[in-house]
């Protein structure tokens, strides 16, 4: 087979040369899983036909797999498909008071409120994570067995990054790589083990985990208390209509006494109590509206540092 008159590469890394130029200008994280699957595919298809050059490799599954202007073309059209289907309704209503209730019927709202909720725990894992790991790494670099140590900690960081990924793109609607950051596996170990103290994503990953300990603590305080609030103004008023207060819960609650703050003195009756539930009310849609845009910019964050850009 005269391999010198294929119009397909000829080499697995021309191929995903080939291919990653011709994503040029997609999303980053669309252009590691598109890299990955094709290497993926084409390491398969070499071990299962060592008889054969990676020039003809190639030239063979150009059929099914296509060649890299063909494969990012379907790419860009699935993503685009995915996208839409994964993109929230339009609201019904464009009115500022329709876009300000409509935030109900995002699911992201939610998801990126529960986000919050859940970045306490995760920063405190992750903290914990890089404050052992380097200590170890750095205590038993001077033995043999720190070697493996390290290697296996920068592992653990690693599929924890795709992890994360995974979950803000679930629950902040930010596309993140499905797939990990491809290596070339003919390169030799000592050139792995140097890629992954050389390559930046792996540091600024370190930054994000130790961002998200802060982050979670704010997170988690200013959501917990926004839903404390809710809770109450919400509740108080229920909670005094249905009996379920003692004679003078509503009077005596710390609720009521912020409720005079805004001209309404007296007993808690019908326009104190109603004004409660109102400002409960509106106060339930401004926190879903602040999850949601935290969650983009957080997302936004973590797909900058937990993301390699497209070369």
């Amino acid at each position: 087979m005269n391999t010198a008159a294929s119009p397909y590469p000829t080499t697995i890394k021309r191929y995903l040369d080939e291919l990653r130029k011709a994503l040029d200008g997609s999303d980053p994280a669309l252009v590691q899983d598109a890299l990955y699957d094709a290497e993926d595919y084409l390491r398969s298809e070499m071990s299962e036909n060592p008889g054969k050059s990676e020039a003809e490799i190639i030239a063979m599954v150009a059929g099914s797999y296509g060649a890299p202007d063909e494969v990012a073309e379907i790419y860009r059209d699935t993503e685009a498909k995915v996208q839409t289907a994964l993109r929230p309704p339009a609201p019904r209503w464009t009115t500022p008071w329709g876009k300000f209730f409509g935030v109900a019927a995002d699911f992201r709202s939610y998801g990126a409120l529960f986000y919050m909720l859940l970045a306490l725990v995760s920063g405190v894992f992750y903290f914990t994570l890089i404050a052992v790991g380097m200590s170890l790494s750095l205590g038993l670099s001077v033995l043999i067995i720190g070697i493996p140590i390290i290697i296996l900690y920068f592992g653990i960081v690693r599929v924890l990054s795709l992890a994360e990924g995974r979950l803000v793109e679930a629950m902040l609607g930010v596309r993140m790589p499905r797939r990990p950051l491809y290596a070339n596996r003919d390169d030799r170990l000592m050139t792995k083990i140097k890629g992954l103290f050389t390559d930046p994503r792996m540091w600024s990953t370190h930054i994000y985990f130790l961002l998200m300990l802060p982050l979670g603590i704010a997170y988690f305080t200013i959501f917990v208390t926004l839903i404390a609030l809710v809770v109450s103004f919400i509740g108080l008023p229920l909670a005094a209509w249905t009996g379920l207060a003692t004679p003078g819960f509503a009077d005596n609650s710390w609720v009521f006494m912020h409720i005079q703050m805004f001209g309404i003195d007296g007993t808690a009756g019908t326009a104190a109590l109603l004004g409660s539930l109102l400002f409960g009310v509106l106060l339930m849609f401004g926190t879903l509206h602040l999850a949601r845009g935290i969650g983009y910019l957080h997302g936004l964050l973590a797909k900058h540092l937990l993301v390699a850009p497209a070369r």
